[in-house]
């Protein structure tokens, strides 16, 4: 009896779950693929993007591990510079903790799992009448993250066979976050679009200053030490109809724009 009451909570969850994850795979296969592709021409075997994948599980400090494990060995760098690059989750988490509040085992593995696609889906989702909450969030959690995996495996295991030139695949992640930067900055107004200007300017300052080496790091706490400054007046500038309530709300709409850059690729 408690074997049938357990698969009548998990399987309507999964098949509410599911058809809400398929542009993200897409996306994550894609992107994946490219990963571990970028891995096999770097020499590694398919094992080490497949668990790279599956513990760290944050596609943009993946790409960049890649560089990490090829220079020489700084772990305080590699840290700040984890800490600097998946800052944004930290507001995730606080806008999902009444969510996931009461969840038992599958409260940990949420946190673990919650990337930016993973939460523009279960923040915003109506969960339909009957549907387990705890499995309906696990569901969508779990395949988005056996999309990546799967992919990221599978480019490991032919990045190391392939018959053509691969110079320049390292370049997916900045050609990603370009198109991510252009596609806000022309969706935003101008006077919306000073945050990005002082982002650019910073980095370009940091640049020159610390070199093509050491910039990442200067750069981004630069960056975290001005907006935090400047936020009153960039509030400002913003329009009242778009100005948001709160810090979980800006979280939710950056990772809006995610899935919706997820479901472009």
């Amino acid at each position: 009896m408690a074997d049938t009451a357990n698969t009548n909570a998990w399987l309507p969850a999964l098949k509410a779950a599911f058809p809400l994850t398929i542009p993200i795979c897409l996306g994550f296969l894609f992107l994946g693929a490219s990963y571990g592709i970028l891995m096999g021409t770097k020499g590694f075997s398919f094992v080490w993007p497949m668990c790279m994948s599956a513990f760290i599980f944050a596609g943009s400090m993946e790409f960049v591990t890649v560089n990490l494990l090829l220079s020489a060995f700084n772990p305080l760098a590699g840290f700040l510079l984890a800490l600097m690059v998946n800052a944004r989750h930290l507001f995730y988490g606080l806008s999902m903790l009444g969510k996931f509040k009461g969840l038992g085992w599958k409260r940990p593995y949420l946190i673990f799992g919650m990337c930016d696609e993973t939460f523009a889906i279960n923040s915003t989702a109506k969960i339909p009448a009957g549907i387990d909450r705890s499995w309906f969030y696990f569901w969508v959690t779990l395949c988005n993250q056996l999309y990546w995996v799967t992919g990221a495996t599978l480019g490991g295991l032919i990045g190391a066979h392939l018959p053509f030139n691969t110079d320049g695949l390292d370049f997916v992640l900045t050609a990603l976050f370009l198109a991510i930067f252009l596609d806000q900055w022309l969706a935003g107004k101008h006077r919306e679009r000073l945050s990005a200007v002082i982002g650019v300017l910073t980095s370009l300052a940091c640049l020159l200053i610390f070199g093509a080496n050491d910039f990442m790091i200067p750069s981004m706490i630069a960056m975290l030490i001005l907006f935090v400054a400047l936020r009153p007046h960039l509030d400002v500038l913003r329009p009242a109809a778009d100005a948001p309530e709160a810090t979980a709300d800006r979280a939710m709409s950056h990772a809006a724009d995610q899935q919706k850059e997820g479901q472009t690729r």
